[in-house]
């Protein structure tokens, strides 16, 4: 044969047997290594692959947090306009108007994911989508809304906007007071003047 470099039916001296195997053995472990690397750098660009595919969908899903967040002043101002009773004919005729202007952005913020978070008065408060402006001492039970400033938005599951209520809180018990305060708060206090003599 041609190709075996007139080896081939020779004796080869051991040394260069074993060299031979010992080349053939790290050929063996460098291929190993390598195949594993790449397997190893396929697996990486899979995962970073799929990685960028879901944050450019989160992307596209929340694009329009900013949008919403510069809207809501205006919405804030209809739901101001609309909750008000008119006083007048005229007045009524543009919450008329404005009714349906609202409906119409209300119908496309639906379409983009966004929902209105809107509790009622003597609804249980919720952390997760209430911020508590301020807590009013009452006789009803606490941790109940007792008014809405603002109402909450969320662009599907994230939270744009807390709703801004004011929530009840137990009223504190007043201790009853010991015979010596109780002397001392019915005890007149002296003028001045007669202080002053004495």
């Amino acid at each position: 044969m041609k190709g075996d470099g007139g080896l081939f039916g020779k004796k080869v001296p051991k040394e260069k047997y074993q060299q031979a195997l010992d080349d053939l053995a790290k050929a063996q472990a460098d291929s190993d290594h390598w195949k594993n690397e790449y397997y190893r750098a396929y697996a990486d660009m899979q995962n970073l692959r799929k990685s960028l595919e879901e944050e450019h969908r989160t992307a596209l899903r929340y694009r329009s947090e900013g949008f919403l967040e510069s809207l809501l002043p205006a919405l804030d101002g209809f739901h101001l306009a609309l909750d008000n009773p008119p006083k007048n004919e005229e007045t009524k005729n543009y919450l008329v108007g404005f009714s349906y202007i609202y409906n119409q952005i209300e119908k496309v913020l639906e379409d983009e994911g966004v929902s209105e978070i809107a509790p009622k008065v003597g609804d249980a408060y919720d952390l997760n989508t209430m911020h508590a402006v301020d807590t009013v001492p009452s006789d009803g039970e606490p941790g109940r809304v007792l008014k809405v400033y603002t109402k909450g938005y969320k662009l599907y599951d994230r939270l744009i906007r807390p709703v801004m209520v004011s929530v009840s809180a137990a009223k504190a018990k007043e201790e009853p007071k010991k015979p010596d305060e109780a002397k001392e708060a019915a005890a007149p206090e002296a003028p001045l003047d007669q202080a002053h003599k004495a």
